[in-house]
Order: structure tokens, then C-alpha cells, then sequence
């Protein structure tokens, strides 16, 4: 068991929740806010240059893109190192020219596969990390979806899980790091699933399929960390309220895929082939957010559409419902629409080329504007309460 889990889960005081989008390569506008959040709290806690959000937040999940954040958040990887890694690595990891390629390589030797491993390894500083390392300092989920069981899996090294417990043959500690976050980024057309074996050493070992946790309803994943954190079956039992619990979601982008002039004769198979996963991935993720600002304490998040608005409040004594705050809220997630981008001053940037998961040949442009969306976004006075 890994104690300094136990002892983050168990000790008193508010908690804090990071949440991290899917979004291929465009992760890289949730590196740039969550850099900036990091250089602010680093400021405001006085700790020095070693500082990394592991020491703040005590639960770190993410889906697809953000599994690879919130991986090397746990592990303790600055996020100027993890920047670098996907400068290094995101054209590599997300270029989809690429696919015939990996199509050509074993489980193993694959090239995210590869980067991955030797990561994750180098940080934490072991051979063949798994999921139950000692050496990764949060709680760390990620969201996957088992094709051969047709369902979304939200793993974790949550070590009072039901299905992390050392005595089962089959304990989800005991599975590779590096290949539970491939298995969550495993986009379907992008790379091949992933095949994950459990009770390896044993007599009746079994396999299931994994592709991307994006073809979920979770490749928004705040309410489903809220969750964990907060169900019985889960053993966590965190307190709620919007003193003691902050939940930090951060996304990566978001742009209505208006059709103009649309005839209802153009929605074909082929056409709601293409555009319908899509569709109902980004109305859950926005239902998700808007979930969340409802039940919390919303400090920060752009519009959501016309009606329902940003939910955002002054305070306890500005109630956007009916019942009491389970927790505090922020949601970061630039505007790429074209109107969205130009707000921010980069009307040089085309929307087109922000918001699609492999805009390798644009990763310039996407830094750069997540890089000034934090800087106009983020005030450190929206996480008072949980600075201490």
C-alpha cells in the first residue's frame, strides 16, 4: 500500500481535485494554464523552485490527454517538464499520418508506448512502474472505456478500492503505469487499442480491450473525481461543502461546430457516422460542467450557452439554486471559436487549426493560446480558502 496516499486521503482539511480534459495534442492549452496555476501557487505558498502541483493537489484524474497530465502531476513532474514532454513528444504521439505506422508495432514497442514508459519510469525512478507505485504522490484516476465489456473504467490507485485490494489475484495496482495511460489515450482511428491482462501470474489469467476514455461520457471527468471522492463504495469519504472540497477542471477548448445552412437531406449515414460520437461526447462534457455549477460554488467559467449562463457567484450569499454547495468550483477552458480567440487579442490564429485533436503542425499557436488565456483567466484570489 502506498502510505503517503493513505495519509493524503486521510488527513484533515480542505482537499483539492484536479480535473483534465481529452483532447489529443491540444492538452498542451491545459499545460499552459496549469504552468501558470503552478507559478501562482508556487508564489503564494513560499515553498521555492520545487514546488509542483502534486504538493496541492490531493487528487489528480484525467481523460485521453489529461490521463497523461494528471499521470505526471502525480508523479511529481513539474509542468515545465511536462510542457517539454510534449513539445518533445506530441507530434509523435498525436500525429495521425503516423497510423499505418503503429498499426506495424507489438503492444510494447509502440511509440507512445515507448515515450510513455521511459517517462513515467525516469521520474518515479523504478523499472516497470504500475499503478500502485509508491512513488506517485496523489490520487490519481484515469478514465478508459473496456470495449470488451462495453463500458466506461475509471481506474485509480485509490488503495480502499474494491478492486485494489493486494489480496486479489487481479488487483489493478499490480497493472503497468505507462499501459493504463496508452489504454486511456488510445483514440480510435489514431492508435490501436490497448489489451490490458489481469491475474497475469496466475492460473486463469484474462484480457480486456481498452480504447480512449474520450468515447465516454467522461472525457470531461470533474463530477466523476467528485464521485470517488465522495461515495461510500469508494471508501474516500470526503467531506463536502464549499469549504472543504475544491474541484479545479480544466479543459481544452471549446467551440460549437455550427452548420450553417444545413438541409436536413445532408444528415445521411455517412454524415451522422462522422459527426454524431462527437456531438454527444461534447454535450456530455457540457453537461458535466453544468452539473458542476450547479452543485458548486462556481468561481470561475466562460458561458455555457445563452440560458443557462456561467453560473458564476459571489459567494454563499449568491446561491444559484435551490440546495447547499457541495464544493468550489473552477472550470478554465478557452473559447476557440473564432470571436472566442480574437477576445483574447490572437486574431493571427485561425480556429480551425485549434480545435482538432491532432493540429501537430500548429502546436505554437495552441501554446500560445492557452498561455494568454491564463493570463487573463486565472486570479489566485479564486482559490481563497484553499491556499493554506
Amino acid at each position: 500500500m502506498n502510505q503517503n496516499i493513505i495519509n493524503r486521503i486521510q488527513s484533515p482539511g480542505p482537499k483539492k481535485i484536479l480535473a483534465c480534459d481529452g483532447g489529443g495534442i491540444l492538452g498542451l492549452m491545459s499545460v499552459e494554464i496549469l504552468l501558470k496555476i503552478e507559478e501562482e501557487l508556487r508564489k503564494a505558498s513560499g515553498k521555492g523552485p520545487d514546488f509542483v502541483l502534486a504538493d496541492y493537489f490531493d487528487f489528480v484524474c484525467g481523460t485521453s490527454t489529461g490521463a497523461i497530465i494528471a499521470t505526471c502531476i502525480s508523479s511529481g513532474m513539474s509542468m515545465a517538464k511536462i510542457r517539454q514532454f510534449y513539445l518533445d513528444s506530441g507530434k509523435q504521439m498525436f500525429d495521425k499520418a503516423s497510423l499505418l505506422k503503429r498499426l506495424q508495432y507489438d503492444y510494447n514497442s509502440e511509440p507512445l508506448a515507448k515515450l510513455l514508459k521511459e517517462a513515467l519510469d525516469t521520474q518515479l525512478h523504478e523499472q516497470d512502474a504500475t499503478l500502485g507505485s509508491a512513488n506517485l504522490r496523489s490520487v490519481l484516476m484515469m478514465v478508459m472505456r473496456n470495449a470488451t465489456t462495453d463500458s466506461p473504467w475509471p481506474l485509480s490507485n485509490n488503495p480502499f478500492a474494491k478492486y485494489n485490494q493486494p489480496e486479489r489475484v487481479d488487483c489493478n495496482l499490480k497493472l503497468p503505469l505507462w499501459q493504463l495511460v496508452r489504454a486511456s489515450t488510445a483514440a480510435p482511428t489514431y492508435f490501436p487499442p490497448e489489451v490490458v491482462t489481469l491475474g497475469k501470474d496466475t492460473a486463469n489469467p484474462y484480457s480486456f480491450v481498452f480504447v480512449d476514455g474520450g468515447v465516454t461520457t467522461y472525457n470531461n471527468p470533474a463530477f466523476l473525481a467528485f464521485q470517488m471522492a465522495t461515495a461510500k463504495p469508494y471508501h474516500i469519504n470526503w467531506q463536502t461543502g464549499a469549504d472543504k472540497l475544491l474541484i479545479v477542471s480544466i479543459g481544452t477548448g471549446s467551440a460549437a461546430k455550427a452548420r450553417a445552412g444545413l438541409d436536413a437531406s445532408d444528415l445521411t449515414l455517412i454524415d451522422n457516422a462522422k459527426n454524431i460520437p462527437g456531438a454527444l461526447m461534447n454535450a456530455a462534457s457540457a453537461g458535466w460542467d453544468m452539473t458542476c455549477r450547479l452543485l458548486g460554488e462556481c468561481r470561475h467559467g466562460s458561458p455555457i450557452d445563452r440560458e443557462f449562463s456561467d453560473m458564476v457567484t459571489a459567494g454563499n450569499d449568491d446561491s444559484n439554486w435551490t440546495g447547499s454547495k457541495l464544493f468550489t468550483y473552477l472550470r478554465y477552458d478557452p473559447d476557440v471559436t473564432q470571436a472566442g480567440i480574437n477576445a483574447l487579442g490572437l486574431n493571427d490564429i485561425a480556429a480551425g487549426t485549434v480545435q482538432v485533436l491532432d493540429s501537430v503542425e500548429h502546436i505554437p499557436d495552441i501554446q500560445r493560446l492557452g498561455r494568454t488565456y491564463a493570463e487573463e483567466h486565472f486570479k489566485l484570489p479564486h482559490f481563497e480558502g484553499f491556499l493554506s
